[in-house]
């Protein structure tokens, strides 16, 4: 296994998990539940980390998260007018995906 991911944003976590399944990259997910144990930990030890399963998916990975994080902007649903993150491939309001570029 092999670390590919981590932040102390859960939210964040579980996005890119979805976006690695998806494109059929099994991962593991670890310190789902520590961040009660950061008085005992320091914060950055309780955050939630992706892990690969297999490392030789590790490029293919890095590479789709890369796409997200250059994306990097909001768009705007056709559908309702909601903005949306740029992490986001379906309006959160509405369920609209997200129109291609």
């Amino acid at each position: 296994m092999k670390l590919i991911y981590t932040h102390e944003n859960r939210l964040l976590v579980e996005l890119a998990r979805s976006k690695l399944e998806v494109a059929g990259i099994s991962v593991f997910l670890k310190n789902e539940y520590a961040q009660g144990a950061t008085g005992e930990l320091a914060p950055h030890q309780a955050w939630p980390e992706l892990w690969l399963e297999r490392e030789r998916d590790f490029e293919r990975a890095m590479q789709l998260l890369r796409e997200d994080a250059e994306s990097g902007s909001e768009w705007g649903c056709r559908r309702c007018g909601e903005s949306n993150g740029a992490a986001f491939d379906y309006c959160w309001k509405c369920g609209e995906p997200r129109p291609a570029a």
